[in-house]
């Protein structure tokens, strides 16, 4: 496989890994009567400095099933070289 390819690889597995982090980040906040504006200029943001917009798109990220097929990708590509 070519370099790029596991390069490519690694930074999605990167970017999901950090995606988990804001999300747990965001969960141990969110209640029932916090916005998520709310919780994301409270908490998220000094420590993610990232758009709502990017939030959002996190939060319907579907990031464990993302990450186990980039394993896959990643351990198949392993073999074939």
């Amino acid at each position: 496989m070519p370099i790029s390819s596991n390069r490519s690889l690694g930074i999605q597995k990167n970017k999901l890994m950090r995606y988990k982090l804001i999300k747990e980040l965001y969960q141990k906040h969110k209640t029932e009567d916090i916005p998520t504006t709310v919780v994301w200029r409270k908490y998220v943001y000094p420590v993610y400095p990232i758009s709502r917009t990017t939030l959002y798109e996190i939060l319907c990220t579907p990031i464990t099933s993302e990450l186990k097929k980039i394993e896959e990708l990643m351990i198949n590509q392993g073999r074939s070289s």
